[in-house]
């Protein structure tokens, strides 16, 4: 590695000192030996000549580093979580399925070897290169009306991906949304006001057959993983939470969700959702079947985000606006 400069080490999210973090999950005393050992893996697995490294993220046992090599930026991630390397494999071919149809992320590049996640000195690693934008602004209707389509561009993708399988895991088949909703309330809801409780009971009780394909479904957009530039979408980051579940769970959760990043995590207004929906819907109409589900559906997960003390961002506030008026 050319440059001389130590790259600059942060947390991504936790309240913890980075460059402890640094020695303690990755075994780097100072933040220059972790750039000079992304660069020397780098240089062994994909040939690729780092002359800077210039940020490194950290958060659990994972890392980002963003690179400068001759050409261009490149972004290498990994872990040091044993338990999580298939998946992280099994993303990297997702990934690379979802860019060869045109939806816009950051693909993994192939190693000389062609590998698309490499697995050495007890670490599981990716290539890819930085895709320029910021994190999606819900303040911005067309940002937030092309995050809409976009979703509903990726869940069609995801539908057909020809190894949904192996993002199965060896449990028991998941239940009908009624009774996970019911099962919900009655083991997790008790700091809700019983009018939050009842009103959603009384929409489940109400709603049509479950009869919503499940099917593999990205499960975390929101802000945070949503990078636009000029008004378009450029990329959709992070699959790691793909699973599968009903694309209108999906999208209800990305609604309640979109505006959250890494601190302080707040709700969006009801305006906001609803252009999202409506970007949503210009790509995939609700059908019958869905739009009967999406009110019920739309207050479980707002519900599920009012933390059950102090509320300082306003989770609870936005979900009892949801209630049914009588």
């Amino acid at each position: 590695m050319s440059g001389s400069q130590a790259p600059v080490v942060e947390m991504l999210w936790e309240a913890h000192d980075p460059h402890q973090a640094l020695d303690a999950r990755f075994g780097f005393g100072d933040a220059r030996s972790a750039g000079r050992w992304v660069a020397d893996v780098l240089d062994e697995h994909w040939g690729v000549r780092v002359d800077s490294c210039e940020r490194i993220v950290l958060s659990d046992g994972n890392a980002l580093a963003w690179v400068d090599t001759p050409s261009g930026r490149r972004l290498a991630k990994w872990s040091v979580l044993p338990g999580r390397f298939p998946r992280l494999a099994e993303v990297a071919r997702l990934t690379s399925w979802l860019d060869g149809r045109g939806l816009p992320l950051s693909a993994p590049f192939p190693t000389r070897d062609g590998r698309l996640q490499v697995e050495a000195d007890g670490v599981s690693l990716g290539l890819q290169r930085v895709i320029e934008g910021d994190l999606l602004d819900t303040t911005d209707p067309g940002q937030v009306r092309a995050a809409g389509a976009v979703l509903a561009r990726l869940q069609d993708a995801l539908a057909a991906y020809p190894h949904a399988e192996r993002f199965t895991t060896p449990t028991v088949a998941s239940p009908p949304l009624t009774q996970q909703i019911t099962e919900w309330l009655d083991t997790r809801a008790a700091p809700l006001p019983v009018a939050a409780r009842d009103a959603l009971r009384g929409l489940v009780a109400g709603a049509p057959p479950d009869r919503l394909p499940r099917q593999l479904v990205h499960f975390d957009f929101r802000s945070a993983n949503v990078l636009c530039a000029d008004g378009e979408i450029t990329a959709v980051l992070d699959f790691e939470e793909a699973r599968h579940d009903h694309r209108l769970v999906d999208l209800a959760r990305a609604t309640v969700l979109l505006g959250t990043r890494y601190h302080d995590w707040g709700p969006v207004p009801p305006e906001v959702q609803a252009q999202f929906l409506a970007g949503y819907q210009a790509v995939h109409p609700l059908t019958p079947a869905e739009s009967g589900w999406w009110d019920v559906l739309l207050l479980w997960q707002a519900l599920a985000m009012v933390p059950p003390g102090e509320d300082p961002t306003g989770w609870g506030a936005s979900a009892l606006r949801r209630l049914p008026q009588p």
